[in-house]
């Protein structure tokens, strides 16, 4: 039945340009899977419009950001119990203890991983350990920013070779940016760490 949805909901989506993407992006990072389909979907419509090549990113990644957004409110509201059910006992608990460890980055790197790397569990996961919206909507629009603009302007520069392109390296390019920012975030929350019990001791003087 799932599948059958899926089918009829992609021609639709993409018969529809910007919009589409949009409708197709929250769809796949919120109840519905659509591997792939919006990273492709945009690189072709940018191919076929390079000036508005902004205009898609930002569609697609805002419809993104709406999926992520409607599935972290759903685990936030709907409880542990609800979801700790339909995962592994000991993946659920030490991906939960990874996200209250690490917070946002433990959000924004799984973002920009491409399929079939697991990100849903992790926005699941956010609502779950109780990251605030705030902070979980800026590892959202950061990752997910990144990931869509980075296609677009692959596309806006190099028009039809961008697809052969993402084919054949944005696995490895995805992994590369998630590992820079994944090494550049650690380093920061190990300086915020030490930072702090040196903040607290008192002045010469004192």
């Amino acid at each position: 039945m799932l599948q059958r949805l899926v089918h009829f909901i992609q021609p639709i989506a993409t018969s529809l340009g910007g919009p589409g993407l949009l409708i197709l992006a929250f769809l796949d990072s919120s109840f519905l899977s659509f591997p792939e389909v919006p990273d492709v979907l945009i690189v072709f419509l940018v191919t076929g419009h390079p000036a508005w090549w902004m205009y898609y990113a930002l569609l697609t990644t805002i419809g993104s950001v709406l999926g992520c957004y409607a599935l972290y409110i759903v685990a936030r509201r709907g409880g542990e119990a609800m979801f700790r059910k339909r995962f592994k006992q000991t993946s659920f608990d030490s991906s939960l203890a990874l996200v209250r460890r690490y917070g946002l980055l433990a959000v924004i790197v799984p973002s920009l991983l491409p399929p079939p790397a697991p990100f849903k569990i992790f926005v699941i996961l956010a609502g779950l350990s109780g990251i605030g919206r705030g902070r979980f909507l800026l590892a959202i629009v950061v990752g997910r920013s990144l990931r869509y603009f980075s296609e677009a302007l692959l596309a806006y520069f190099y028009g039809e070779q961008a697809m052969k392109f993402i084919n054949e390296n944005m696995k490895e390019v995805s992994i590369g940016l998630a590992i820079a920012i994944a090494v550049f975030g650690g380093a920061f929350v190990i300086w915020q760490r030490r930072r702090k019990p040196a903040a607290g001791l008192p002045a010469a003087g004192e």
